[in-house]
């Protein structure tokens, strides 16, 4: 008998790329992350360019694809 691990989406996934992520098994994260994030992007002392060019190497680093 053997036993196979199945992974499937996270509980109450939705469309947008982080409800579906990892970052949805922990709902506290995924809330922090998103108070950071949207702290860093619409309040953030960075120019634009600046904070464009850090989610892109942001997103290469973690082989995000969106």
């Amino acid at each position: 008998m053997t036993s196979e691990a199945r992974v499937g989406p996270p509980p109450n996934a939705g469309d947008d790329p982080v409800s579906s992520s990892a970052l949805a098994w922990q709902p506290e994260t995924l809330a922090a992350f998103n108070q950071l994030y949207g702290t860093l992007w619409s309040r953030g002392v960075l120019d634009h360019s600046a904070k464009e060019m850090a989610r892109l190497r942001n997103a290469r680093a973690t082989d995000c694809v969106f």
